[in-house]
């Protein structure tokens, strides 16, 4: 493939998971010239660099999974209920193969810095090996949970041990028996592996700050049967899970949790824990609204985790105090909980224990020194705007987009930030990404960027920038959003909590996919107002 300043391309992506395959797909559609540069040494995105134990999606397999071609979804048949990560992993591989997109993707490309020539209205992306990329417009599908979050502990390079991050395992992955393993964090990629680790290491230590809600995913293999009604019933899912909140067919209970009986309600939330996943925190329809219903769903969560654990100073260090459930999100697990019933499993809560350092030996807290020969690091992302604000990324007048967030993150419908034109994200800050189905909400922002693309070589335009007021009333609408609910009471990585000096800004838009998509196709059929289009 030519590369270099040879060849300008109508369109660029950065990133080859979920969202920058179809976008490659899509643009191509279009009638576009459409290049793709991956950082990673295989296609696949969060996907491909995730491979940790126990990886896998915890939204189901048949929704998690392209919508955009019927045959695709009719051929291709998923094993299990939540796919691990081997399984999604293959998935990508065969749609790229398919659908003939390799070809349009180079590999351990990394970019680490954009700038915009507003003579020419062109973007100029720079890899780290040197290379640029020029293209009249880049699009950035790096992903919301891509950028990983080191934590800054004092003496971390000093251990003799093996040093382990979930959001970069190794492959083949090392063996663990006879270790003694330490793990920091207990988010969603602890709380899969943390079984898994348990099962292979000599002892296992888990260094707790924040304990997280999580629900039994009562995985478990699909049947002929099921295969069968899924294909019959694809269509009218599709419709019904682009039209609702999560990207999904869940439907809450049909009354509020005050409404109800007290019988009526354990038996509602007794069915949610029992039916597994994510959507127990959707159990009522006013549960992210109304604080009163919400504690009925945290109490039940913490009755069913004391039920489990049987020591019960740890049970009840497992259970979260700080925020209401569902705030951050909600964890899944295959025996999370029941680990901690094996007498070579430990948990130090960081609260009372705080760590003072890392030594050679293993990790120092207040009370003594934890002896370890591997140390996981499973600490969490830079998430929302850490794969961009990484990236040296100028636009016309000089600003750089770190700068330009350095209160926040300001976009519009979450695709474009004001002083970028031609730039776009997809599942960016301000759209509802991980609030929902990001393989729809990615085919939704894709088809309307390449109708907007349309749009402007129809008008002649040349470049394409949001008016900076519609980008600050869009960032403005989606906080009202957030503050009409119970999220902004969880200090979680929703609003960048989890980064130290990181601005507080809720990040996600919380009103759903379908309430999304009807607003962007209302911009779109007022001529994109909030959009300027300039010729050259």
């Amino acid at each position: 493939m030519t590369t270099g300043a040879h060849r300008v391309r109508d369109v660029l992506v950065v990133g080859a998971g979920f969202a920058g395959l179809y976008a490659v797909h899509a643009f191509r559609e279009a009638g576009l010239d459409v290049g793709c540069l991956e950082a990673g040494a295989a296609i696949g995105g969060t996907w491909f660099f995730n491979r940790y134990p126990g990886a896998r999606c915890d939204v189901e397999s048949i929704d998690y999974s392209y919508s955009f071609d019927d045959d695709l979804q009719n051929d291709w048949v998923w094993s299990e209920r939540y796919a691990t990560q081997p399984e999604i992993l293959a998935y990508i591989d065969h749609v790229a193969d398919r659908f003939g997109l390799r070809q349009h993707v180079q590999l351990e490309k990394r970019v680490t810095a954009a700038h915009f020539d507003e003579r020419t209205s062109r973007w100029t992306a720079r890899t780290e090996d040197g290379d640029e990329h020029i293209a009249r417009y880049l699009v950035f599908a790096t992903g919301s949970l891509s950028a990983p979050n080191k934590p800054d502990i004092p003496g971390a390079d000093s251990f003799a041990g093996e040093t382990l991050f979930t959001a970069r395992w190794p492959e083949p992955g090392p063996s663990l028996e006879g270790k003694r393993v330490g793990i920091i964090g207990t988010g969603s990629s602890a709380i899969q592996s943390v079984p898994i680790l348990a099962e292979q290491a000599r002892s296992l230590t888990v260094f707790q700050r924040t304990p997280n809600y999580s629900v039994p995913a009562l995985n478990r293999k699909l049947t002929d049967e099921e295969q069968r009604r899924i294909r019959a019933e694809y269509p009218e899912r599709r419709r019904k899970s682009r039209l609702s909140g999560g990207g999904s067919t869940h439907e809450p209970y049909p009354k509020p949790a005050q409404e109800c009986t007290p019988e009526e309600r354990e038996a509602a939330l007794e069915s949610g824990w029992r039916s597994g996943g994510v959507l127990f925190g959707k159990t009522f329809p006013d549960q992210f609204t109304d604080l009163a219903s919400n504690d009925f769903a945290r109490e039940f969560a913490a009755r069913k985790i004391r039920e489990i654990v049987q020591d019960p100073r740890t049970a009840e260090d497992l259970i979260p105090t700080d925020h209401p459930i569902g705030t951050k999100r909600i964890c899944t697990d295959s025996g999370y909980f029941e680990t901690f019933n094996r007498d070579e499993v430990s948990l130090v809560n960081l609260r009372r224990d705080p760590i003072v350092r890392i030594t050679a030996a293993g990790v120092e807290t207040s009370a003594g020194c934890h002896e370890l020969d591997v140390l996981v690091y499973a600490t969490g992302f830079d998430a929302m705007t850490g794969a961009l604000t990484r990236v040296d990324i100028t636009g016309p007048l000089g600003d750089r987009i770190r700068d330009a967030w350095a209160e926040g993150p300001v976009t519009y419908l979450g695709v474009q930030i004001p002083g970028f034109p031609n730039l776009f994200t997809v599942n960016g800050p301000g759209s509802p990404s991980v609030l929902a189905n990001m393989v729809l909400t990615a085919e939704q922002q894709v088809d309307w960027l390449a109708g907007l693309i349309r749009h402007a070589d129809d008008t002649g335009a040349a470049q394409v920038e949001v008016r900076r007021d519609a980008a600050i009333k869009w960032t403005e609408h989606v906080q009202q959003a957030a503050d009409a609910t119970l999220f902004p009471r969880a200090n979680s990585w929703y609003l960048g909590a989890n980064i130290e000096g990181k601005p507080r800004r809720f990040m996600p838009y919380v009103a759903g996919l379908g309430a999304y998509r009807r607003r962007c196709d209302a911009i779109r059929d007022d001529g994109y107002e909030g959009f300027v289009f300039t010729s050259r």
